[in-house]
């Protein structure tokens, strides 16, 4: 037990003290944060942009529907003809040109409406135009069918139906959306701590390989104390740096909004794929909800998220971290992992796309499957349980964890001990099953 604590405590300093390990720890919040404040920026800049779009209305039905914005601004080129409208509108540098011509009837008015721009028209620029000509020629065709319009606009109405759990617990949509949010991150943090942290173990293990100093430190130690001990140190230094970089990021951002008056929200309420109207009737539901976002928050099951967080975080980096040790054991340079990388990387991938996939049915049966499954309970089972998993299938997913976990060290080990001597031979498949034999 001794010679493990002395691996643990040598490959965490010898981590902590690199110099790119120290590099990324102080860069990297810089960067996230720089990031953020740039798309934020970028989002308010482009919101903020004047655009002038013409319009030449042949059919003399929609005039009146193109209303000024703080953003767009109408300009009627009726008169000039179409073709003439172009070159005023080219010449002008405006945004661009709708063009509605008159026939016969409305409905091939309809189909026959057309935008001319210099490039692309963006996608909100259309949908705004499309909503806004859309609901005239509705009113057009309610009018033809002598149809009282003020009596259809009387019976509009918006439904907001309340949720409720049959034991009574109220529950809503806001609930929902902050639990995806909650499984998701962790789920996509767990992901990204295994590759990132699962890697380097393998690279240190390559990288004493290829120096030969494994030679002197095993003649010391059992090869599965010095496989553990790289995994936990490993381990410790990559909880620390994301401890770091969390604190550092956060202050960071607190900061940049109290010097700058940078308004974060700005990220989601600049994009301009949403219309003034959207960006209004939202803040409208966000004042008017704050209660009922603390109170979803509170009912969360944040002491479950937190330990099962933490549970899961290790069991998960542990197990593909032992996986990545037998792999650089078993390797002489990092270029010859990539035949063995893809059946690691595998059920990784299905976790994160089957996770946000079973987010909208949690309780299904392909949710409980992949979150029982140990290779990708620790993801999957992270995003089910903001939603309220049975402590039953959260106990059979541990255990199978654990066990998993165990077998795998087990086997990685029997592959560590033998490759980790082996030189100057690409393994095969083959060659790993006949060491497992060992």
């Amino acid at each position: 037990m001794s010679k493990l604590k002395l691996i643990i405590k040598r490959e965490f300093l010898a981590k902590v003290r690199n110099k790119s390990f120290i590099i990324m720890t102080i860069l990297s919040p810089l960067l996230m944060v720089g990031l953020t404040a740039l798309i934020v920026f970028l989002n308010i800049k482009n919101s903020e942009e004047q655009r002038t779009i013409t319009y030449v209305d042949e059919s003399q039905l929609f005039s009146d529907i193109f209303i000024d914005t703080e953003t767009t601004t109408y300009e009627d080129l009726t008169e000039l003809g179409v073709e003439a409208a172009k070159v005023a509108t080219q010449s002008s540098g405006y945004y661009g040109l709708l063009f509605i011509p008159e026939k016969d009837t409305i409905t091939t008015v309809e189909k026959t409406i057309e935008f001319y721009s210099e490039d692309a028209a963006g996608i909100s620029i259309i949908t705004g135009l499309e909503t806004k000509i859309a609901k005239r020629i509705r009113n057009i065709k309610l009018k033809n069918l002598e149809i009282d319009l003020q009596k259809i606009e009387q019976s509009d109405t918006n439904v907001t139906i309340l949720t409720s759990k049959f034991s009574g617990e109220k529950s809503s949509k806001i609930g929902s959306i902050l639990k995806m949010i909650a499984g998701g991150g962790f789920g996509y943090l767990i992901f990204m701590f295994i590759i990132i942290y699962g890697t380097s173990v393998m690279r240190s293990v390559i990288e004493e390989k290829t120096n030969r100093i494994i030679e002197v430190i095993i003649s010391s130690v059992k090869p599965f104390q010095l496989m553990l001990g790289k995994i936990i140190g490993n381990a410790f230094a990559g909880i620390l740096q994301f401890i770091i970089w969390i604190i550092s990021a956060s202050l960071l951002m607190v900061m940049l909004a109290m010097v700058f008056g940078a308004d974060m929200s700005a990220l989601s309420t600049s994009s301009p794929a949403m219309s003034p109207e959207m960006i209004e009737q939202m803040k409208q539901s966000t004042e008017g909800n704050l209660t009922l976002v603390l109170q979803e928050i509170k009912n969360l099951p944040l002491a479950a998220m937190f330990f099962s967080f933490i549970f899961y975080f290790l069991g998960g980096y542990l197990t593909y971290s032992s996986i990545y040790a037998a792999i650089g054991a078993a390797v002489d340079s990092e270029t010859d992992t990539q035949q063995f990388m893809m059946p690691v990387m595998l059920p990784l991938m299905i976790a994160i796309y089957v996770g946000f996939s079973v987010i909208e049915n949690p309780h299904g049966s392909i949710a409980v499957g992949f979150s029982i499954f140990p290779l990708t309970s620790p993801i999957v089972m992270l995003m089910r349980i903001p939603f309220g998993v049975p402590p039953l299938q959260i106990a059979i997913s541990m255990l199978l964890l654990i066990l998993t976990f165990f077998a795998i060290v087990f086997f990685a080990a029997k592959i560590y001990r033998i490759g980790i001597l082996m030189y100057g031979k690409k393994p095969t498949y083959k060659d790993l099953y006949k060491w497992l034999r060992y």
